[in-house]
């Protein structure tokens, strides 16, 4: 048995297999839980359904996370097959790619900040308010951060801010949902070539940067991310809440590399 065996996960975010929830989906399944899948829009719907079979899960729900009502309408349908979740994985982030372009003030608008910082950070607290009556005690909320929520990172731009945001949302809502047993926690993973940072410029240079700086001397990979997940939304991990684990392969840790 596993050590997720009985639990029952809900992972917001998926698009592809080379996204990280795909990593966290499997290592989730492969530990016990059950899956459930949601999906932005009708483009991505029969890609998410055909993986959500591969781990033998039938439930695959529509979902914009910045649209309140489609949250409520996607817990709705959920109870309808489960009456409690334990896992909530929230692996959602954008900002306009205008905004990634060129440096921060250059590119920074007003709309785009608002848009980075509703997707990336507040879908995460949305999901939680809305989620926040199917979770037991002893339930876990996980989300996706990233180096550049602490530190100035080239082309990072309005993602730093808003992932600096999400990483409060994990603090606050630590805070307040642990009287009642429930634990917030977030990852924050080294770069990797998933399908939404395929297309970031200096991308390729900055896997060779980490790759030839980091103490493992090399880049994590969504199997990396997705144990650490599985790890951290179980019973194993019932003492932490209100943290970000970094798993970057020790990257996030050095001042200078040593050849």
């Amino acid at each position: 048995m596993g050590f997720l065996t009985d639990k029952r996960c809900l992972i917001v975010g998926l698009a592809s297999k080379r996204s990280i929830a795909w990593g966290i989906a499997q290592a989730m399944a492969r530990e016990g839980a059950s899956t459930a899948f949601t999906y932005q829009n009708d483009k991505l719907k029969e890609r998410v359904e055909q993986m959500a079979n591969r781990l033998g899960s039938d439930i695959c729900l529509p979902l914009d996370v910045a649209e309140d009502r489609e949250i409520d309408a996607m817990f709705a349908s959920l109870k309808k097959r489960w009456d409690t979740v334990d896992v909530i994985v929230h692996s959602v982030a954008f900002a306009p790619r205008d905004q990634l372009a060129g440096t921060y003030l250059e590119s920074v608008t007003r709309e785009g900040f608002a848009v980075a910082h509703d997707i990336s950070s507040y879908s995460f607290a949305a999901l939680a308010k809305a989620g926040r009556d199917m979770l037991p005690a002893g339930g876990a909320l996980l989300t996706l951060s990233y180096l550049g929520a602490l530190r100035s990172l080239p082309s990072y731009n309005v993602m730093g801010p808003a992932k600096a945001s999400l990483e409060a949302n994990v603090r606050f809502m630590a805070a307040e949902l642990g009287p009642v047993g429930i634990r917030v926690n977030g990852i924050s993973a080294g770069p990797i070539k998933t399908l939404a940072s395929a297309g970031v410029s200096g991308i390729r240079k900055m896997l060779q940067h980490v790759q030839s700086t980091a103490p493992l001397r090399r880049n994590v990979t969504i199997e990396d991310v997705g144990n650490a997940a599985a790890f951290m939304c179980s019973d194993l991990a019932a003492g932490i809440t209100g943290e970000i684990l970094y798993v970057d392969a020790g990257f996030s840790t050095v001042g200078m590399s040593i050849d």
